[in-house]
């Protein structure tokens, strides 16, 4: 009997797992359009438009601390704490700029949305800017994001591209596309400015 009751449990956490794992293939968020201008062996350069983000600063150092904080901030915003009311909907990936004086997490907002038709925030924390275009060298990694491995692929990255001889400059930025509770398929990205020829 308990063999049958384990056996039944297995192919239940199977059949739940699987019907997980598909929902939120189904559930994809719109992400930041870019352009992929050179593939290396463990990352790519891109070039990524201008674009508009909702963004909030914080004295948080560290993945921990902003993750939890900034997202719930952010996100009221786009659930409607605005001066219409109005739902905005969720993009990937999200920005964190993490270092010791001041870090920021930012929205992507989507495409047809810009700093003149944006409902405004009722949070004076939550501001509206518009981004430079520019060049990033980007490199990827799964799972559950931690500090622990922002640094390694931020090492990683840095040891690459100076490998390449590909300049780079400013803060190495962590992007991360999966909401918190999708198991599968999860992808994380640190990036940052190259200068690049056209």
């Amino acid at each position: 009997m308990r063999l049958f009751l384990l056996f039944t449990g297995i192919l239940v956490g199977a059949f739940i797992l699987n019907k997980t794992r598909k929902a939120m293939a189904e559930i994809k968020s719109d992400e930041q359009q870019y352009k992929v201008v050179r593939t290396g062996k463990d990352f790519e350069i891109r070039f990524y438009p201008s674009a508009t983000m909702a963004m909030i600063t914080s004295s948080a150092r560290s993945y921990k601390e902003l993750a939890g904080s900034g997202f719930r901030t952010l996100a009221s915003y786009i659930f409607g704490a605005n001066d219409r009311k109005q739902k905005i909907a969720m993009t990937a990936p999200v920005h964190m700029d993490i270092n010791d004086s001041l870090s920021t997490m930012s929205f992507v907002m989507p495409a047809l949305l810009t700093k003149d038709n944006l409902p405004k925030p009722k949070n004076e924390n939550v501001i509206i800017k518009t981004t430079s275009e520019e060049y990033v060298a980007a490199i990827r990694f799964g799972g559950y994001a931690s500090d622990k491995d922002i640094k390694l692929y931020s090492a990683r990255l840095e040891k690459a591209l100076n490998a390449s001889t590909i300049k780079y400059f400013g803060n190495f930025r962590f992007l991360g596309y999966n909401a918190p509770y999708q198991l599968f398929g999860r992808r994380n990205e640190v990036i940052v400015s190259v200068q690049w020829i056209k």
